[in-house]
């Protein structure tokens, strides 16, 4: 450090300010890549997500291999695959009352993230632990996508810049793979 600096720094009680600039850039920086690393590592189990979900042998499956996904990928508490329909309800899938999905997600709602409330119930024993959910109407075997829909959990609150779009996805990948296999 020349003289000049080394006095002003003395002076004022702290860092000239090119230092403090260094320093706010250098901070900036860090965090930068930390979410560039983040968000690398977020896309990452996203795809692997995707390909485990298209590997699904039956709707069975496919609900079994979306809660062990978000629990384990993802860190979640549960994900679930529901449906509003007269009749069965594939295996592994939860049964949603008449309008059920309305009455989650609205008349005209796509997706929802939050407090759970009614959602809850989908939860089963695991329901207790579910702080906040990501809701996602899906267009599984009727062609207005009314009835159907991927509910995943957390025991935090979910943070909706990610948690939408990442469900959205993972919703139209669940949809495409459900329709492989017929209705009940």
């Amino acid at each position: 450090m020349d003289q000049g600096r080394q006095y002003r720094r003395i002076r004022s009680g702290g860092p000239d300010p090119a230092v403090r600039r260094q320093d706010r850039e250098k901070v900036a920086r860090t965090h930068v890549e930390a979410t560039a690393r983040a968000n690398f590592a977020a896309q990452a189990q996203t795809h692997a997500t995707v390909v485990d979900l298209l590997e699904a042998r039956n709707n069975a499956d496919l609900a079994r291999r979306v809660d062990e996904t978000a629990r384990l990928r993802f860190g979640l508490t549960a994900g679930v695959i529901a449906i509003e329909r007269p009749g069965g309800v594939p295996a592994g899938w939860r049964a949603l009352p008449e309008e059920g999905a309305d009455g989650l997600l609205g008349p005209a709602g796509i997706a929802r993230m939050g407090a759970p409330r009614a959602a809850q119930a989908l939860f089963d024993e695991r329901a207790d632990q579910v702080a906040s959910v990501a809701l996602v109407r899906l267009a599984i075997w009727t062609p207005a996508g009314r009835g159907a829909g991927l509910r995943l959990a957390r025991p935090r609150r979910l943070r909706q810049r990610h948690g939408r779009r990442t469900g959205g996805l993972l919703a139209r990948v669940v949809e495409r793979t459900a329709e492989r296999w017929p209705a009940l």
